[in-house]
């Protein structure tokens, strides 16, 4: 364990990896779906040298480098070596393309990518418009027929034995490791800006709810582009000292033989990669496996109640948090409540459930919106980035408001209950609705488009995204074809469901479109295009 676990000036990744480097120098850290395996002692060596690497590219402390990869020892080590610089990686989702991933790539300004090569044509499309990047780095063998920008810098990432290892200052708790893209409300996603301790404290907190040892090991499925995987999972290893296995891509079909061959006692699911789970055939090998512990989120009762009685798994675990308030409510080992997110964190966080106009707090049991604060330095977000506006609004009356609602009890145990703001839920991530609908303005005979959740017929408490689209004069619209045209636009999780074609949107007097009337409406005489 790390001996600094309790002090969050030294929630440092550098100086994380360097301790546990020293002790377990030769004992497997990670190992992935493509035969790699990186020792702790690897981890330190070889984050250094990529740290040593990316200073030779002309990359410094503070400075943003984007990160557009899978799953992978690789992903690893980039993550490592930017954070022993203590330059600031903008981990870009891997199912981006065209103006999602344009404006990620714009609001970082990011002049550096590392990517794997299969995303390299998503990287090009953008070159005319993302004029600031400059140079890519490319895990993987370069398709032949892939063209650059002349005044891209382009190399392939590198066997790191040659590289020379940097010997710089390491960061500081409070500089900035990582930013991570979140919608969470209408509008554009916002980057989060996240200190190192930050980063630390979501594997703390698991190490803490799952009681995590040396003798555990992750199976990691969950992409590593968000904090889930990478620091409530990753993370976690480091602080501890156990041994990970990373898929390079969520696989249902492979959960569990994954977990039975790798040995694995502890994994994180979300609601809708849970459903894809139980979704998968029974069969008399369910309950061959190592597994001791899940920690699914949201943890729907059904949900847990299968995993005990199929799979055998004794402790089913949820929790609450987002990226920029970290992970403040966590189960308890032995003392699961189905249906509820957990108890507060309490050496940690402050949280309180308070009435949405006053932010006073309601009543044990009273339905209220969830706001949060940190205890301890360092251990939120340090902000919006380019959104101050917005990070103050968040920060209303010093309590950073989620827009998620819940409830909590006499004991303290907290349940969320729903999403307060025009915000959708599909795969396990937040999707704006005005974000699709931009997105899909430009299609020819569309007038008017207002995207809105509908309840999911697949187990997990999650959204289905319908669009109600109005036709511009004389247009004749096809709800199929204009599906299609909507998935090519955006990314897979933000693909709709459910279209319908309709006269006008309904709307407040000020203008606004009033999605709460078209959710009560529902998918009546709509187009399913599953």
């Amino acid at each position: 364990m790390y001996s600094n676990i309790k002090n969050p000036e030294h929630w440092i990744l550098s100086e994380i990896v360097d301790e546990i480097a020293e002790v377990k120098a030769d004992v497997l850290w990670l190992s992935d779906d493509q035969g790699n395996r990186l020792s702790f002692g690897e981890a330190k060596t070889y984050g250094r040298r990529a740290a040593g690497y990316f200073h030779k590219l002309n990359i410094k402390p503070g400075d943003r480098v984007g990160v557009f990869m899978y799953n992978s020892c690789d992903f690893a080590l980039v993550w490592l070596g930017l954070g022993y610089l203590g330059a600031t990686a903008v981990f870009l989702n891997t199912e981006l393309r065209a103006n999602f991933l344009k404006h990620q790539l714009l609001d970082s300004g990011v002049a550096h990518v590392v990517a794997d090569a299969e995303l390299l044509g998503s990287l090009a499309e953008l070159a005319d418009e993302c004029t600031q990047l400059k140079t890519v780095v490319v895990s993987g063998d370069i398709p032949s027929e892939t063209t650059f920008p002349d005044d891209w810098a382009v190399f392939q990432w590198p066997q790191l034995a040659a590289e020379p290892e940097w010997t710089g200052p390491a960061p500081r708790a409070w500089d900035i490791a990582a930013i991570m893209y979140t919608s969470g409300t209408s509008g554009p996603a916002k980057g989060v800006l996240m200190p190192y301790a930050h980063c630390a404290l979501y594997g703390i907190g698991t190490i803490e709810c799952l009681e995590l040892t040396e003798e555990d090991r992750y199976y990691i499925s969950l992409p590593m582009f968000h904090a889930n995987a990478l620091l409530m999972q990753l993370f976690a290893t480091l602080l501890v000292g156990c041994a990970a296995f990373t898929r390079r891509r969520f696989s249902a079909g492979h959960w569990l033989a994954d977990i039975r061959k790798e040995k694995c006692t502890v994994t994180n699911l979300l609601g809708a990669t849970a459903a894809f789970v139980l979704a998968q055939p029974a069969t008399d090998a369910d309950r061959d496996h190592s597994l001791r512990a899940l920690m699914n989120a949201p943890n729907v009762p059904v949900h847990e109640s299968a995993f005990h009685t199929r799979f055998g798994i004794k402790e089913v675990l949820s929790g609450y948090g987002m990226t920029e308030n970290n992970i403040p409510i966590w189960g308890k080992l032995g003392h699961s409540v189905p249906g509820a997110a957990g108890w507060v964190h309490q050496d940690h966080f402050e949280v309180r459930i308070a009435d949405t106009t006053s932010d006073m707090p309601v009543r044990s049991g009273e339905i209220g919106e969830i706001l949060v604060r940190p205890k301890v330095p360092n251990g939120f977000m340090a902000g919006y980035l380019n959104a101050p506006d917005k990070t103050v609004a968040a920060w209303r009356n010093l309590w950073f408001h989620t827009g998620d609602a819940g409830t909590m009890d006499d004991t303290g145990l907290v349940t969320f209950v729903d999403r307060l703001r025009d915000c959708i839920r599909r795969r396990g991530h937040n999707i704006s609705a005005s974000e699709i609908e931009d997105a899909l303005s430009g299609i020819e005979g569309v007038a008017e488009v207002a995207a809105f959740p509908v309840p999911s017929d697949i187990l997990g408490g999650e959204d289905e995204i319908m669009l109600a689209v109005v036709g511009t004069p004389g247009s004749d619209l096809d709800p199929v074809k204009l599906g299609r045209e909507a998935c090519e636009r955006v990314p897979r999780f933000a693909r709709p469901r459910f279209i319908k074609i309709v006269g006008k949107l309904p709307k407040t007097a000020t203008g606004k479109v009033q999605r709460a009337v078209l959710r009560e409406q529902g998918r009546a005489d709509a187009t399913d295009l599953s």
